[in-house]
C-alpha cells in the first residue's frame, strides 16, 4: 500500500514539474502539513479534488491563491458535533469560517438511525462540508425498545438494537456513541453497552462515549469506559474530556494517569476537548433521570404529585451537594422556544422574571416548569481553566466543538460553535503558547483522521483529498462570546473542501463540494490508531 502511494506521489510530482495544468495552485504558503512537522515554505497543487503535489511546483493552473505567507493546513476535522440537522443548514458557515471542513456527528448517543437515508439527504441538500456519523446508543435504544424505560432490553429487543447498529456500520457509520448522562442511555447497564460495542468492533468501528459521570464520580465512569473498550475489543474515545463542578476540580492529572495505564495495557484510547470552561446541553440534566422515564405525561404526573415532587427536589439537592454548588447560578438558558425572552438569562435571573424572586426554591420550580413546557437548552459554567489546560497538553487530545450548525442571531448558544478552533489558535497557541501551531494543527487534522479511519484526509500530501484551510496565525480569533455569541471566527481567508473553494478571500462562494464520508479500515490508512 505504501509503495503504491509513493509511486503515485512520484508520478504526480513528475507531471507537475513538467508543467501539467492544475485546477488550483496555492502559492507563498507556510505549510503545516498536519503531521506535526515544522512549517515549511512551498506550494500546493490541486487537480480533480485531490492534492497532486506539495513543495516546489512549476506549472499553470485554472485558479491561483496567493497565501501571502499565511499558514496553509489541512481542513480541520471536528470530531464531536451535534449536526443531525445539517440538511436544514447545509452551508454550516459557522464551521467553515473557523477552518472546519469535516464534522463528525451522532455524538453523545443521539444520531440518525437510518444512516443510508441520512447520507442520501446530505447529498441531496448539497452540504458544503464533509459529514461523518456515529450511530447513537440512545437513539438505538429508543427505537429498539419502543420507548424510554428504566430496565434492560429483553432478548428480542437487544437483537433488534444489535441489528440497527450492524446496519448503520454497514452503511458507513464510523462507530457507536453513548451519552450515559442522558435518558434513556443512563438506564442502560454496562453489559448492554458492551454487546452493542462488539457489533461496532466487528466493523472496525470506534466506541465514543460521553461517560456516565464527569463530576467527582468520574473515576467510576472511567472504570466503565475502560471495561467496555477492553471487553468489546474496540478502540475508545472519551468525549469532551472535562471535570465538572468544584468538587472535581484539580483531578485532571489523575484522569490522564488512569487513561495512560489503560493504554499501557494495550487499549487504544484517545480523547477530545473544547476550549471553554462551560458546557452546554439540555436544562433537564438538572432533573433526576428517574423523573424523566416514559413520556411527557409521566413527568407531568410526577411533578403534580406532592410526594413524588418532594423526592425529585431532594435528589436535585443531593446532586448539588455532590458537585459543591449552592444554587443554579452557573446555568444560563440558551434556547427556550416557549419563552425566548429568557434566553441568555441565568436561572436566578430567569426565576426573578417569571416568579418574582430568585431564591433556590424559585430556581427549582422554574427548572421543573421549563421541562414541563417543552424543555430548554442551557450553558453550564462548571469547569476550571487549569484542568482544561492539563487536558489540552496531552498529545492524544483532539480539538472538538461539541457544537452544531448555527444561524446568526438565533437563540443564545454556546460560542464554541463559532469559535472553538480559532480560540485554540489564538488563546492556547498564540497567547499562552501551550501548543505550537504545528501541534495544534495535528490535533485538528491527522490525529482525527487516523482515529476515525478517514482515508486520505487530515494531511497535505499527494493523493490526499484537497481539504485545505488558509489562516493568518497573527489574526486568528474568536469574537464570539457567551453574552454575544453570533460572530464568525476571524483570520481564516480561504477554505477548500474536496478541491472546491467554498470561502475565497474571506467571502463565501456558491461552491458546495462536501458530502458524506464513510469509515475505512486500518489497513487502508497509514499510521492508523
Amino acid at each position: 500500500m505504501k509503495s503504491r502511494q509513493l509511486l503515485f506521489a512520484s508520478l504526480l510530482l513528475t507531471q507537475a514539474a513538467c508543467g501539467v495544468d492544475f485546477d488550483l495552485l496555492i502559492t507563498n504558503a507556510q505549510i503545516a502539513d498536519g503531521s506535526g512537522a515544522p512549517l515549511v515554505k512551498g506550494r500546493i497543487a490541486v487537480k480533480a479534488g485531490k492534492i497532486v503535489a506539495v513543495g516546489k511546483i512549476e506549472g499553470t493552473a485554472d485558479s491561483v491563491i496567493d497565501a501571502g505567507g499565511k499558514v496553509v493546513a489541512p481542513g480541520f476535522i471536528d470530531v464531536h458535533t451535534h449536526s443531525e440537522d445539517i440538511c436544514q443548514n447545509p452551508v454550516a458557515e459557522n464551521f467553515l469560517r473557523m477552518g472546519v471542513t469535516t464534522i463528525i456527528t451522532g455524538n453523545c448517543g443521539n444520531s440518525r438511525t437510518d444512516v443510508a437515508k441520512f447520507f442520501q439527504e446530505i447529498v441531496e441538500a448539497k452540504v458544503a462540508l464533509n459529514v461523518v456519523t456515529l450511530i447513537g446508543h440512545n437513539s438505538v435504544r429508543k427505537e429498539g425498545m419502543g420507548g424510554i424505560f428504566i430496565r434492560a432490553p429483553d432478548e428480542a429487543q437487544l437483537t433488534t438494537m444489535k441489528a440497527i447498529v450492524d446496519q448503520a456500520m454497514k452503511d458507513g457509520a464510523v462507530g457507536l456513541s453513548t451519552g450515559l448522562i442522558y435518558v434513556p442511555g443512563s438506564f442502560a447497564k454496562t453489559d448492554e453497552i458492551i454487546a452493542l460495542a462488539k457489533v461496532a468492533a466487528a466493523h472496525d468501528g470506534i466506541y465514543v462515549s460521553h461517560m456516565r459521570h464527569e463530576t467527582v464520580k468520574i473515576f467510576d465512569a472511567l472504570d466503565e469506559f475502560i471495561r467496555v473498550v477492553r471487553e468489546a475489543g474496540i478502540r475508545g474515545e472519551v468525549s469532551h474530556i472535562k471535570l465538572s463542578g468544584p468538587t472535581a476540580w484539580g483531578k485532571a492529572g489523575e484522569v490522564l494517569a488512569m487513561l495512560e495505564k489503560a493504554r499501557a495495557e494495550g487499549l487504544k484510547i484517545t480523547h477530545d476537548q473544547y476550549a471553554y470552561t462551560a458546557s452546554s446541553t439540555g436544562l433537564r440534566q438538572l432533573i433526576p433521570d428517574s423523573a424523566l422515564e416514559g413520556v411527557r405525561e409521566d413527568y407531568l404526573a410526577r411533578i403534580a404529585d406532592p410526594k413524588q415532587k418532594a423526592e425529585i427536589i431532594a435528589q436535585m439537592a443531593e446532586i448539588r451537594d455532590r458537585q459543591g454548588r449552592k444554587d443554579y447560578g452557573y446555568a444560563v438558558i440558551a434556547k427556550f422556544k416557549t419563552d425566548p425572552a429568557l434566553n441568555g438569562k441565568t436561572i436566578p435571573e430567569a426565576a426573578k422574571i417569571v416568579r418574582g424572586a430568585g431564591t433556590l426554591e424559585d430556581q427549582i420550580e422554574l427548572i421543573l416548569d421549563i421541562e414541563a413546557r417543552g424543555g430548554a437548552g442551557a450553558v453550564f459554567h462548571g469547569m476550571d481553566e487549569k484542568d482544561l489546560q492539563t487536558f489540552m497538553k496531552h498529545p492524544l487530545t483532539m480539538i472538538a466543538s461539541d457544537g452544531g450548525p448555527r444561524r446568526l442571531g438565533e437563540d443564545v448558544p454556546h460560542p464554541r460553535s463559532y469559535g472553538n478552533n480559532a480560540r485554540v489558535l489564538s488563546r492556547y497557541v498564540r497567547e499562552l503558547k501551550l501548543l505550537s501551531i504545528e501541534e495544534a494543527v495535528r490535533r485538528m487534522t491527522s490525529l482525527p483522521a487516523q482515529t476515525f479511519r478517514l482515508k486520505d484526509r487530515g494531511q497535505l500530501k499527494a493523493g490526499a483529498f484537497a481539504d485545505i484551510v488558509i489562516f493568518d496565525p497573527a489574526k486568528a480569533s474568536d469574537p464570539s462570546t457567551f453574552n454575544d455569541p453570533h460572530h464568525y471566527a476571524e483570520g481564516f481567508s480561504d477554505v477548500i473542501v474536496n478541491g472546491g473553494v467554498v470561502i475565497r478571500d474571506g467571502k463565501l462562494t456558491e461552491v458546495r463540494s462536501g458530502g458524506p464520508l464513510r469509515k475505512h479500515h486500518e489497513a487502508d490508512l497509514p499510521g492508523g490508531l
